[in-house]
């Protein structure tokens, strides 16, 4: 029985509470707290008149006074003392050893049953996996009975009795979680869910809100829920007007119904069909009469036509077909547009997004033309964008659109529209993971193969979409590794670096660069071996007026220049050090930053890199100037370089008389948010010093010496 149904229980359960709290003062290392228990000990044992508990309420009086009815005869009874005082203090400290002993007997039970508990927690968590929600109910129940005060176990049965429509029972057991804990997050999202099921609209929306109280933070969640209510709502006032208008005689409701009481006839000629389906797109005017195709059963009644199933799922569609085929589709359009619930009832059908993606990838422009249309119908809204993610094929759904490229229509633009929405949320590219590299970078590697033939306007995006889905940590190392893809990267470089005019193929490149930088963050093999492949074409774009490519082919160099070697030395062969100064002297900020890194590399890994450093940029007018930026990146990177420069005989003395010292010092013992740019400042300041032993006396004017000692670790 349930402790508010049980007074007896209750005020038993709150004793025990008080006892547990008593024992765990005496336990107290504070003696205040201390203290007060014995004092509430005293009270407590005070409130027993002569050892006689009365309860409020009840005939019974209980002796607790005595502890042990059998004393040992070793142990004498106590004697009294001063007006009975030792006599009290006994029973005191018998009473509360006991209190004590029984707290810990509860505790270990408690303990043994919260794991048994958690046990059939978990077998009903599986249950529910599996979609057995009734086994999952009967463990969350056996759970209960071992504990009674478990949260997450009226949780859990409040959600598996939502799955089996029985929504007052979820309820009651969310009001008991709350019980356990008042600001049980999901107690007020399983009653909502509930009280939606059951139209209890008011009792639902406080539900979310109760949540947003508790926590401010889930504001997209509330509203998420939210919107499911206000389209359960307006789904009910829309059915609610269609009957009002069909006793009212409404012609368009009227011959509606009648048209659909027509499609539902079997075994007539297609032509018979065709025309009743028109008839009724004709007829979808406004929301009353879509209400009505949804609530006399529309959507089945053209699912379950043979005629017209066959002509839908036929793989080579007879003339008569397709036509059939089209009417069917822009009826769906028709229903569809502006009714969320008309959209669920659509997409959520048996076979029916199978058959949407048939269409869309089959050769008749004015099938996949209205499959289009349809999916853009979806994505006008945030809940039709969010009923594709949960019912598409999303691979399947970006390997057709990507087809698309190599139409010079409108097609590709309305393909690439649908990805361009679809493809930023987090749902597309989680599904993605698994059959990406199967079923859609083959596609796109393709396209890249043959940039002669894809349209032009549309393919930068297409690009732009692929870096949206590679912004994915797991997809990017699928691409990243594959050898294909960047071969295919380079003969699409290849192919815009041969074009007769650089704008033909600009937009392109400008994109496809931007897609190589960021995977080529990725260190794996396949990179290292295509490195210097990748540094000749950036090589020659470097020669190229467009600053934006100038831009992008530097970030490219910085990335891939450190995975390899080989790429260094044909870098560095090829002039890469003064065109790089040439950057950071007249470059904006973001290819100044790119440069720098590329230098700092570059004289790692070459001595060569670093005399032409030494031999190009007198007194490091340049690299001195960098030092100043507010950039961190630009500051640790032109630190690393100087640090290498300094190994050239020479290069520190050329830099007696300039503010060299200060600059590192200053970074070098500065609070950097960049790890990298106080450790490389030191490094250079250390070398610094080193190489010339001059510098240390400005160091030492500057009490720079203890910096210097702890730079040391630094120098090998």
């Amino acid at each position: 029985m349930a402790a508010a149904e049980n007074p007896d229980l209750e005020r038993f359960l709150r004793e025990v509470e008080e006892i547990t709290d008593l024992v765990e003062g005496l336990k107290s290392d504070d003696p205040e707290i201390r203290d007060k228990a014995f004092q509430k000990a005293d009270e407590k044992l005070e409130k027993s008149y002569g050892g006689v508990e009365v309860v409020e309420g009840c005939r019974t009086k209980q002796n607790r006074t005595l502890i042990n009815p059998n004393p040992s005869p070793s142990q004498p009874p106590n004697q009294p003392g001063k007006d009975g005082m030792e006599s009290n203090q006994m029973n005191q400290e018998d009473f509360m050893t006991i209190l004590e002993k029984d707290a810990e007997a509860r505790r270990k039970r408690r303990m043994r049953s919260h794991k048994l508990a958690n046990a059939l927690k978990e077998k009903g968590n599986a249950a529910f996996d599996k979609g057995d929600y009734a086994t999952a109910v009967q463990y969350y129940t056996d759970g209960l009975e071992k504990l009674r005060d478990f949260q997450a176990l009226y949780t859990n049965r409040a959600q598996a009795y939502i799955k089996l429509g029985k929504y007052e029972e979820a309820i009651t057991d969310c009001e008991w979680a709350l019980k356990c804990n008042e600001n049980c997050i999901k107690a007020y999202v399983h009653m909502g869910k509930a009280n939606l099921s059951l139209k209890k609209y008011e009792e639902a929306r406080q539900c979310y809100q109760k949540i947003l109280e508790i926590d401010p933070n889930r504001e997209k969640l509330v509203k998420e829920y939210t919107n499911l209510l206000e389209l359960a709502q307006k789904k009910e006032q829309q059915e609610k007007e269609v009957v009002e208008e069909f006793e009212r005689g409404n012609v368009n409701i009227t011959t509606a119904h009648d048209v659909l009481k027509k499609l539902s006839s079997p075994n007539k000629i297609p032509l018979f069909y065709l025309g009743g389906v028109r008839l009724l797109t004709e007829l979808m005017k406004e929301c009353t009469e879509q209400t009505l195709f949804r609530t006399n059963n529309g959507f089945n009644i053209i699912n379950d036509n043979e005629i017209i199933r066959r002509s839908l799922t036929s793989t080579t569609k007879e003339p008569f077909e397709v036509e059939l085929c089209v009417s069917v589709l822009v009826l769906w359009q028709a229903v569809s547009r502006g009714n969320e619930e008309n959209q669920r009832l659509l997409i959520t059908s048996s076979g029916t997004s199978e058959q949407v993606l048939d269409l869309l990838s089959c050769k008749e422009s004015e099938l996949y033309k209205e499959c289009l249309t349809l999916l853009s119908i979806y994505l006008s809204s945030e809940y039709g964008r969010g009923l594709l993610l949960c019912s598409l094929n999303l691979t399947r759904l970006m390997q057709i659109l990507m087809g698309f490229m190599y139409c010079t229509d409108g097609t590709a633009d309305g393909a690439m529209g649908i990805l361009t929405s679809l493809v930023p949320e987090n749902k597309f590219k989680k599904h993605c993971r698994s059959e990406f590299a199967v079923n859609v970078l083959p596609s796109f590697e393709s396209l890249l193969k043959n940039l002669k033939l894809v349209n032009k306007q549309v393919f930068p995006q297409c690009i732009s979409v692929s870096g949206t889905i590679a912004s994915d940590k797991i997809i990017s190392g699928q691409i990243a590794q594959s050898e294909e893809y960047w071969e295919s990267c380079l003969i699409a470089v290849d192919e815009a670096i041969s074009s007769v005019t650089e704008a033909e193929y600009r937009e392109t490149l400008y994109a496809l660069l931007g897609l190589m930088m960021n995977l080529s963050i990725e260190q794996c093999c396949t990179v290292q071996a295509k490195a210097p492949a990748i540094t000749e074409r950036c090589i020659f774009l470097l020669n190229s007026t467009d600053g934006g490519i100038l831009t992008r082919a530097t970030g490219l160099l910085s990335h891939v220049l450190r995975q390899s070697a080989e790429a260094v030395e044909k870098a560095v062969g090829a002039g890469i050090v003064k065109k790089m100064l040439r950057f950071v002297k007249a470059g904006g900020k973001t290819t100044t930053r790119y440069a720098a890194k590329t230098l700092a590399v570059c004289s790692s890994n070459s001595e060569q890199a670093r005399e032409e450093i030494v031999k190009c940029d007198k007194k490091f007018t340049a690299l001195r100037k960098l030092l100043c930026s507010d950039d961190e990146l630009v500051v640790g990177n032109t630190a690393l370089s100087l640090s290498n420069c300094f190994e050239i005989p020479g290069a520190a003395t050329s830099l007696l008389q300039s503010d060299i010292v200060r600059a590192l010092l200053k970074h070098a013992g500065g609070d950097a948010k960049e790890n990298g740019l106080q450790q490389n400042a030191a490094i250079a300041l250390g070398k610094l010093c080193l190489a010339e032993p001059r510098h240390r006396a400005e160091l030492r004017e500057l009490n720079g010496l203890q910096i210097l000692t702890i730079c040391m670790k630094y120098i090998k």
